[in-house]
């Protein structure tokens, strides 16, 4: 097939492909589910250093990585796409933008080098809006399309400061204006952007815009429950099969771990609380002193599970799993947990009740709220809790299955 028939993407956005954050979960599907496609062509970029950088010795299925004269790992192929490494110096919260803008200086260099035909950029999430302008002009002159993934309200998030949170709106504007489509994950979230910039894109134009969510796997693990790994891990961490809560996810203040411990710390079961998490010390130091969590055996931080078929056979086993996002748009933890756990307990926003809808019980931050959910959820019967699994599963199936997802991210990108 000639190069002019292949159409090439580029993804901006992620910083490794074996993380547990929203777009490296997405990135990691979607070359899986087109590694055999020969009419879409991936290049993805990775964080080269680090907080999150790629570490591709740890990712199963990497091959030709190519070195630089010092030994570092410049680029390698994963699912058959091309993935090309940043690095970055250390500057803090500005490590981000300086991360995208770099990566979007190497797209534009990889495309006029190789001659690369109508290739579209995808980039996630809204940090760069001072220069989506300078990138809209330089990639359109290349003969290529900007396409953005706007996230959630960037701007909303508790980790940032009052200043921060203003750019972040700010930049959001920017790069919603200077885009050629906007692909938004959520219901919710297509609407915010033409509520909040119908009108102000260029020339005056609405935005561009399509909703196609993330996805999330329907099947059943590889697993047993007598396999070695599970039962090693068990052993290890203090767990048994049913008889546990659990949350997978970053470990940030809007994911509201407090609210979650300090309910699961007054509620009165005797079920623990396993919490899969790339802990910050910083953040846990923080709630300890808030929460004095770890006089209670019953919370167990059991750090992370890269293994994709162990971490599915652990959400499988679980009793419920709590999810408290409340800031983005669709999840994909709630969706794996939806996926693979019958009992799922949600935080009451928008977001979360928009996919999982009647197939899950939901909760407040008001203060015993979550506590006594969880003391009813243990007296729910095993055909009730069954139901929940069999109406979570069939929502996945409806309208979340990573098979659909990837289909209409490639009619969208061959639309081109």
């Amino acid at each position: 097939m000639s190069n002019s028939k292949v159409q090439s993407v580029y993804l901006v956005g992620a910083k490794s492909l074996g993380a547990y954050g929203g777009y490296e979960t997405f990135i990691n599907k979607l070359t899986e589910y087109h590694m055999t496609r020969n009419d879409i062509k991936y290049h993805v970029a990775c964080k080269g250093n680090g907080d999150g950088s790629m570490d591709e010795t740890k990712t199963q299925g990497v091959s030709n990585i190519v070195k630089d004269n010092k030994g570092n790992t410049v680029e390698f192929t994963y699912h058959n796409a091309r993935c090309f490494k940043i690095k970055i110096p250390n500057m803090g919260p500005a490590a981000a933008i300086y991360y995208d803008v770099a990566a979007l200086k190497e797209c534009c260099r990889h495309i006029k080098e190789n001659h690369i035909e109508n290739p579209i950029v995808y980039i996630m999430a809204c940090r760069i809006g001072p220069f989506a302008k300078h990138f809209y002009k330089k990639i359109h002159k290349l003969g290529g399309k900007v396409y953005v993934n706007p996230d959630g309200h960037e701007w909303m998030r508790a980790k940032w400061s009052k200043p921060v949170r203003k750019y972040w709106k700010y930049s959001e504007k920017k790069m919603i204006k200077y885009c050629d489509l906007a692909i938004c994950d959520s219901v919710n979230i297509e609407k915010y952007i033409h509520n909040s910039y119908d009108g102000e894109g260029i020339k005056k134009c609405n935005p561009e815009t399509i909703f196609i969510a993330y996805g999330a796997e329907t099947r059943k693990s590889k697993l047993g429950d007598d396999s070695k790994e599970l039962v090693d891990w068990y052993r290890e961490k203090g767990l048994s099969a049913k008889n546990y809560y659990l949350v997978v996810g970053r470990f940030v203040p809007e994911n509201n771990y407090e609210t979650m411990i300090r309910e699961f710390m007054k509620s009165n079961t005797t079920k623990d609380f396993a919490i899969i998490t790339n802990v910050n010390d910083s953040f846990l130091a923080e709630l300890e002193s808030r929460l004095h969590f770890r006089s209670d055996k019953r919370i167990k931080f059991v750090g992370t599970v890269y293994d994709q078929e162990l971490l599915m056979k652990i959400r499988e086993n679980a009793y419920g799993y709590f999810h408290g996002h409340e800031v983005g748009g669709t999840n994909p933890s709630l969706l794996e947990a939806l996926g693979s756990t019958d009992l799922n307990l949600l935080l009451n926003v928008g977001f979360n009740s928009e996919v999982a809808q009647d197939s899950a019980i939901y909760w407040s931050k008001d203060e015993g709220d979550l506590a006594k959910l969880i003391e009813d959820a243990d007296k729910l019967s095993k055909e009730e809790i069954a139901q929940y699994g069999v109406k979570a599963k069939q929502r996945i199936k409806d309208a979340y299955s990573w098979q659909y997802i990837c289909d209409r991210y490639a009619e969208t990108f061959l639309q081109g």
